[in-house]
């Protein structure tokens, strides 16, 4: 099944937020982004600029390709 590069985001920030343990209130606080946006990225219904995606990466301590590599549940199974 092939996914766009939103729902991947989508995917790739709550398995990173989880694996954490984060809320996401935690993300937005880490990130400078609003909850509210955190939200709608995790749910596919945002547009994500490239700064707003720098400062998701630079929160989780990630280069922001790794937002974008394959689902990252599939490599937690791995």
């Amino acid at each position: 099944m092939e996914k766009n590069a939103r729902k991947l985001l989508a995917q790739n920030l709550r398995v990173l937020r989880f694996k954490r343990g984060w809320t996401q209130e935690q993300v937005s606080h880490e990130s400078g982004l609003h909850r509210t946006y955190i939200t709608h990225i995790e749910g596919a219904k945002s547009n994500v600029g490239i700064d707003q995606l720098d400062k998701l990466a630079h929160a989780f301590g990630i280069p922001i390709r790794e937002l974008f590599d394959r689902p990252l549940i599939e490599c937690a199974r791995e």
